[in-house]
């Protein structure tokens, strides 16, 4: 791959939508920084992408841990030269309620699902500000207008932190522009490893409430990530897209 190619930082991308994303964007001729906790998915992951031919820097740790985030920013950089595209991918489920969550199981999940994406977006904004372009794709979800549902695989804490990227994103849209595009996905029920169990067992009750017929899957998220992040001309910032085959349409 050309050393002129442009770079995408794709975090909690060692698989479901992240590697799909990932795969996507190696597909439109990015080098992809993958970042993930380091262990066999990160392997795996790395080597799915290097097999289809793409030009990959693990990125090995915590997203939540700003310092870790901020040193994989520079590593990024002195490898590559430059990023083009972040996606905030990474996050966690959280299924207690509640009266059942800890303070510290609260607290994990917002820096996970949220904080992480205040760490990477402070880390690269300069970069991508200095070069005069830089495209953000934030990942939250349809609970973050909803609420979760009873049978949902997260509650409250998870729905909390994906609204606060809502308010992240529309924020950053304008505060980074005209440089800077920050926009964002909210999936709705996509078949993954965290959620396969559930769907399997619920899985024409869940496609009864879908328009399109089927639940989704990671490539039907991450071709709309793809799209925000290579589309040429572009004149889209701010915007947050469901990614939900129309169940929550309104």
């Amino acid at each position: 791959m050309s050393a002129s190619a442009p770079v995408a930082i794709v975090t909690g991308g060692a698989r479901g939508i992240g590697l799909a994303t990932a795969l996507a964007l190696a597909e439109k001729g990015h080098r992809i920084a993958l970042s993930d906790l380091d262990g066999p998915d990160l392997a795996a992951g790395i080597a799915r992408l290097e097999a289809a031919g793409a030009t990959v820097l693990p990125l090995p740790g915590d997203v939540s841990a700003f310092a870790r985030v901020g040193a994989h920013a520079a590593t990024c950089l002195d490898r590559f030269g430059r990023i083009d595209v972040l996606v905030n991918n990474a996050g966690i489920s959280q299924p207690k309620s509640l009266v059942d969550i800890s303070e510290d199981e609260y607290d994990r999940t917002i820096a996970v699902n949220l904080k992480s994406c205040f760490n990477w977006c402070k880390s690269v904004a300069p970069a991508m500000l200095a070069a005069g372009r830089g495209r953000i794709v934030n990942v939250s979800s349809v609970s973050a207008n909803t609420g979760g549902a009873r049978s949902a695989v997260s509650k409250f804490a998870y729905c909390t932190a994906k609204a606060g990227i809502l308010g992240m994103t529309r924020a950053l849209a304008k505060e980074l522009a005209p440089a800077i595009s920050v926009n964002a996905v909210c999936p709705g029920s996509i078949e993954t490893a965290l959620t396969s169990g559930l769907i399997a067992a619920n899985r024409e009750a869940i496609t009864a409430t879908i328009p399109l017929g089927r639940v989704g899957t990671p490539e039907d998220v991450a071709v709309v990530i793809a799209f925000l992040a290579t589309v040429e001309p572009n004149y889209l910032t701010g915007e947050i897209i469901d990614v939900d085959g129309g169940q929550w349409v309104n």
